[in-house]
């Protein structure tokens, strides 16, 4: 007795087979199509990056006021009088100098 064969089971593992394939490759040409998208968007940033023109530069920050040479005369004098009177320490005094001679 021979054996029937079973040609419909045969035809379709390889019709699943070659559908699994297509899939696949089909997968692959759409990575390849997203990763090429996103290399252009990147390269078109870059472009307007290289043309765009500089911001403009930063402006330095006024200098601090500085105060009326005959001010700091007059405050370091009253701050003088403060210590030799005794209310202010020597290291007070010194502290209160640094900040009138700084400007502050």
């Amino acid at each position: 007795m021979m054996r029937r064969r079973r040609p419909l089971m045969r035809g379709a593992m390889v019709a699943g087979g070659a559908y699994a394939v297509g899939k696949h490759a089909q997968r692959n040409q759409q990575n390849e199509y997203d990763q090429s998208a996103r290399i252009a968007e990147l390269e078109a940033q870059q472009q307007q990056q290289q043309y765009a023109p500089p911001p403009p530069p930063m402006q330095a920050a006024p200098p601090p006021p500085q105060a009326n040479t005959g001010d700091m005369v007059k405050q370091l004098t009253d701050l003088k009088n403060l210590k030799d009177q005794g209310i202010l320490t020597d290291a007070e005094f010194e502290v209160q100098k640094a900040k009138i001679l700084q400007g502050i």
